[in-house]
């Protein structure tokens, strides 16, 4: 019997150790015993990450909805797979067994096929966190149709971005979505992107709010009575295992967000090996991670991984400050929650309201807490270790990307001793290094560097869609023979790892990871913008904040800043969305430069930190006069 489940520091290693020294081995084990496969694969793992190219379990064939669904309608048909918890609280919870997740999605899977989605052809996903969601996304999965989910809280021109680059023929939406107080018109937003997509041929739509909308005939469909017509048996597109699952998109630090595309046989094994583990999920437990479907957090350890399990899984559709800041904990004490995941983000916003919302609830079936999305600062840490946990069940502070498809470097509840700030160690399989400028690995521990993979994982990406080239040039051309993270990291004198940050131009506010590029490209779109520079500096609730130093033309600098501010905000919310707003704008009559026309984020950084002890020689730039002023007129 394979190690699947790690209960002690002592068993952690042994696995760890024999996951390096013999990869295949250890990968081959565990696809072998925890899954169903219509074929078994040839080789277990081909890969060059000169090319780079990576396959894993080559020839085998499956269906990952059969992983995820069927092979548990025997022994698990009547326990609830999703448990879902609407916005407002006086809306029942929803139960959904296997058994109906199973009829819901090939109902869902037949609408797909009647309205002409087959096997390759991609499908785009707007929808709030709704059940309709995750029977869009094992549909796809079903049929052997690509699901690219974008988050629904992108505007009209970030969704029209996303939808042409892969192509996709059809979109799934609904008429609006709740959050707290707010009824969001979706379908609005929709038929704006929509005016600049010629590849839809179809809009699905998902009656939430029961608002007025309009519908555009021949295009745009009720998915209600297409669902009714349908029937609730529909065989599983058998898939190779390098077939694509899904692309999802992510912030680049240039431009064009990236399509990261994961494949199938790879992906499950991962995300449900890695589930099992880092959350020590066990039969009757009943697990919640507060992130949306539409990031990787909510397609691993919401969709994927848990269902693999045959665990329950709850999605929640509204906030954690509706209608109070005590609605997480009254949600863990109705549901009775062993296994809590959220962000660091969430756990400092909660944190500086009153204890009252924390104390008046019954908090005591939680086992695990985990966070994602960023590092914890050790201030939250504590906060969710002594009033969320009561210091007695362990925080998993898991490091990991949309690219890395799974979790990479975690704690493992109960036997690895967790450290605040601390990621620990890396899962088995996972092997990390940390390189030097020169791109040689740093050995030996109280190093820091940068953080690389030397040796691949089942979960990575493949590729970017229709872009191969900068999916090398990306994440392996900075060192040679290695996957590069992007990040910063520390390792500490036992072994841990601290992860310090992005080391290139993306900024990650609230847990989303934001590229300074499509913010600044947004901004200087203003009339009255000359040019933009976008940092990140602290914030005590979202981790980073954007601070933005804006450059305006002579016919802007007699205009009422204030005004320009939130113009500024509201053209950052029509490209991107409110998530990528300037929490500061500072206007500014120059930005420092290198000879060579380089901004110099680093010292724009440090400013915006109000740290300016140390800027380093500014006297080589081409007008070192301009940080003066910059530093006299911060905010």
């Amino acid at each position: 019997m394979s190690n699947y489940h790690i209960k002690h520091l002592e068993e952690y290693y042994q696995v760890y150790r024999k996951s390096v020294r013999n990869p295949e081995n250890f990968w081959e084990e565990i696809a072998e015993e925890h899954f169903v496969w219509r074929k078994k694969w040839d080789t277990v793992l081909e890969w060059n990450f000169s090319k780079p190219e990576i396959k894993w379990f080559k020839g085998a064939k499956l269906n990952i909805t059969e992983n995820c669904i069927d092979r548990h309608l025997l022994t698990k048909g009547d326990k609830t797979a999703i448990l879902f918890e609407p916005n407002n609280p006086d809306e029942p919870a929803k139960h959904i067994t296997y058994k109906e997740l199973h009829q819901q999605v090939n109902k869902f899977a037949n609408v797909l096929k009647s309205q002409g989605i087959k096997k390759g052809d991609r499908v785009c996903i707007y929808l709030p966190m709704i059940p309709e969601l995750t029977f869009s996304v094992l549909a796809c999965a079903r049929i052997g149709a690509i699901h690219s989910v974008v988050f629904a809280g992108f505007s009209a021109t970030a969704l029209a971005t996303r939808i042409n680059d892969s192509e996709c023929k059809m979109i799934i939406t609904s008429d609006g979505s709740y959050r707290g107080t707010k009824t969001i018109d979706l379908k609005s937003i929709v038929d704006e992107a929509l005016e600049n997509t010629p590849c839809i041929e179809t809009a699905l739509v998902v009656k939430r709010t029961n608002s007025e909308i309009s519908m555009k005939k021949g295009r745009d469909k009720w998915l209600q009575p297409l669902i009714d017509e349908a029937s609730n048996s529909c065989e599983p597109e058998i898939m190779n295992a390098e077939d694509p699952l899904f692309i999802l998109y992510t912030s680049g630090s240039t431009g064009m967000p990236k399509g990261m595309l994961h494949t199938t046989a790879g992906y499950m094994v991962y995300t449900a090996y890695t589930f099992k583990n880092v959350f020590q999920y066990r039969d009757n437990d009943v697990y919640w991670c507060t992130a949306d479907i539409g990031w990787i957090t909510g397609h691993s350890y919401i969709v994927y991984g848990p269902l693999a399990n045959g665990a329950t899984t709850v999605m929640f559709e509204g906030v954690p400050s509706y209608p109070d800041f005590g609605r997480f904990w009254e949600i863990v004490e109705k549901h009775k929650i062993t296994q809590f995941y959220t962000a660091p983000t969430a756990i400092r916003a909660l944190a500086k309201e009153k204890l009252d919302y924390v104390d008046k609830y019954d908090l005591s079936s939680l086992k695990v807490l985990g966070t994602v999305g960023e590092p914890i600062n050790e201030e939250a840490w504590h906060w969710y270790n002594d009033n969320i946990g009561k210091k007695k069940s362990p925080i998993v502070d898991t490091w990991w990307q949309t690219e890395t498809g799974g979790i990479m470097i975690t704690p493992i509840p109960f036997a690895t001793p967790t450290k605040p700030t601390y990621a620990t160690l890396p899962f088995p399989g996972i092997q990390p290094a940390l390189m030097d400028e020169n791109g040689e690995e740093i050995k030996g521990n109280q190093v820091d560097g940068k953080l690389c993979i030397k040796f691949p994982w089942p979960a990575i990406a493949r590729t970017i869609w229709g872009n191969h080239q900068r999916y090398k040039e990306t994440y392996f051309s900075a060192f040679e023979n290695c996957y590069f993270t992007g990040d910063g990291a520390l390792r500490d004198e036992v072994g841990y790892y601290r992860i310090t940050g992005r080391v290139d131009d993306v900024i990650i506010v609230s847990g989303h990871n934001l590229g300074t590029a499509p913010i600044e490209d947004a901004i200087n779109e203003h009339p009255a913008v000359a040019e933009s520079a976008i940092v990140g500096f602290p914030h005590n609730i979202k981790g980073n904040a954007l601070y933005g130093y804006v450059i305006l033309k002579e016919t802007g600098e007699s205009r009422n800043q204030n005004n320009l501010r939130k113009e500024i905000n509201q053209i950052i919310t029509e490209h991107i969305g409110p998530i990528a707003k300037l929490d500061k704008i500072q206007f500014t009559k120059g930005l420092p430069k290198t000879r060579s026309g380089k901004i110099m984020r680093r010292i724009l950084r440090k400013i915006a930190a109000k740290d300016t002890s140390n800027l380093g020689d500014t006297s080589t730039l081409l007008n070192p006069e301009i940080v003066e002023d910059i530093i006299k007129n911060v905010l």
